[in-house]
């Protein structure tokens, strides 16, 4: 029997689909190559985006179709966070899927498609989205994508409730792993090859260990600081509010962790942000840039901004940009609001900035970021830097590909037996989205 997975979202539904892959390996599944080859079909889906719940339809409209020309029919499990946010309303849209599974449940997934395949065709499909508050995962199953990365979950869901946010929703409330356990897998993970690890959470920074008092966010960076063999300590994503001074002097002081911080805003507008819900002020914002930079000169900044945000007015708008170009980010990831169900916002606020301002506002935001992130990776050229080699690059394949302790891509030419290594290279040229450099001497 052959699984495949098809994975859309954040970093946690990759995660989420590196366990389920090695769940089903585990009860003896095995990868197949494509939909064609699959006896199971896991699509992890995401809600965050406009129409996700309509691409997915579309996408099990397409297996449906495949399933008929070939004369079998796979088990189509649906997961992730559209799964938990319309549980049984997808079978009345869609007789292909066999089994329903909420972002707390991941772990019974083999024993659902196992009991939807003894099932057979025409039995009805299996939902189980009900919460639980177990977050622990068995060691060494999760099925990693990349031997040189690894990703460790933290906490599971979210407190916050920003207005425009559907997480709390549909990955529930707020759950701390153990210190031990995350600690444990990380240590495993370097044992596999892992150089790096990313921390992953809704709101990473909020960590409190339930086993260890006293061990917060920064605790836990200086606990993984100590795993022999680990380079690299990543994190995603963190909330302004929860940055503490602490937090910025084991980021400064332990030197595994890199040198980027992803430190959302979502807007410039003080007015707009207290309409999200996000609980700082854009001076706030600054003023933690610029505890950050005093500290670490050299930390490359990336963020999330929304625009056309119920009630954003020009003037807010401006105060956006004006903000991006006080920071400037290295990177940016920027979207033009869209009501997500059970929101706040889409409860209480009208959806009342014009489609095409919205899309006046992204280009300006997003043209105005091209410009920054262009200047500086060209104050990059010439520049030595570490770079953890993850895979070949996109464009030629006789390059390769990987990231520095700033999270820029670099591309240069190499020996693809450096894949998996951290590899000393000199900044030769940038590009839009990228830098150009040349190997020095290993």
């Amino acid at each position: 029997m052959k699984y495949l997975i098809e994975t859309h979202g954040c970093q946690m539904n990759v995660h989420d689909s590196e366990r389920m892959a090695g769940l089903l390996e585990q009860a003896g599944y095995e990868p197949a190559d494509d939909d064609t080859d699959a006896d199971v079909i896991v699509i992890n889906t995401c809600s965050v985006r406009e129409r996700a719940e309509e691409k997915l339809f579309t996408r099990l409209g397409e297996i449906r179709q495949q399933a008929t020309e070939r004369g079998a029919r796979p088990v189509v499990a649906v997961a992730g966070c559209v799964a938990q946010q319309e549980g049984p309303k997808i079978l009345s849209r869609s007789p292909a899927v066999n089994v329903v599974i909420g972002t707390q449940n991941i772990k019974r997934l083999p024993m659902l498609v196992e009991q939807a395949t003894a099932a057979g065709a025409g039995a009805g499909a299996i939902v189980d989205i009900d919460p639980l508050d177990d977050v622990s995962f068995p060691l060494g199953v999760a099925r990693r994508a990349d031997r040189s990365k690894a990703y460790v979950t933290i906490i599971e869901g979210c407190n916050e409730f920003c207005a425009f946010c559907v997480v709390p929703y549909t990955r529930g409330h707020e759950r701390m792993r153990p210190a031990s356990a995350i600690v444990a897998e990380a240590r495993r993970a370097v044992e596999e090859g892992a150089l790096e690890v990313q921390l992953l959470g809704q709101i990473v920074n909020h960590y409190q260990a339930p086993d260890e008092p006293g061990c917060d966010f920064a605790g836990l960076l200086e606990r993984l600081n100590d795993i022999e063999g680990l380079e690299r300590i990543r994190f995603a994503s963190p909330h302004p509010r929860h940055v503490t001074p602490r937090m910025i002097r084991a980021m400064r002081d332990l030197p595994k962790v890199c040198r980027h911080l992803h430190l959302p805003a979502q807007s410039g507008s003080t007015r707009v942000l207290g309409t999200m819900r996000r609980r700082h002020t854009r001076d706030d914002y600054l003023q933690l840039v610029a505890c950050l930079r005093d500290a670490m000169p050299d930390i490359a900044l990336s963020t999330d901004m929304i625009v056309g945000f119920p009630g954003e007015t020009e003037a807010d708008f401006e105060d956006t940009l004006s903000l991006t170009s006080a920071v400037r980010y290295h990177s940016m990831f920027s979207f033009k609001y869209s009501p997500r169900p059970n929101t706040l916002a889409l409860k209480r606020l009208p959806d009342d900035v014009a489609e095409e301002e919205k899309t006046r506002r992204i280009v300006a935001l997003q043209s105005l970021q091209r410009e920054i992130q262009g200047e500086l990776y060209r104050q990059a050229i010439g520049r030595e830097e570490q770079v953890l080699v993850d895979s070949r690059s996109r464009r030629r394949n006789w390059e390769l590909s990987g990231r520095t302790s700033g999270n820029t891509v670099v591309n240069f030419a190499g020996d693809p037996e450096w894949i998996g290594r951290i590899v000393r290279v000199r900044v030769t040229d940038a590009n839009p989205n990228s830098l150009r450099a040349e190997a020095t001497l290993q």
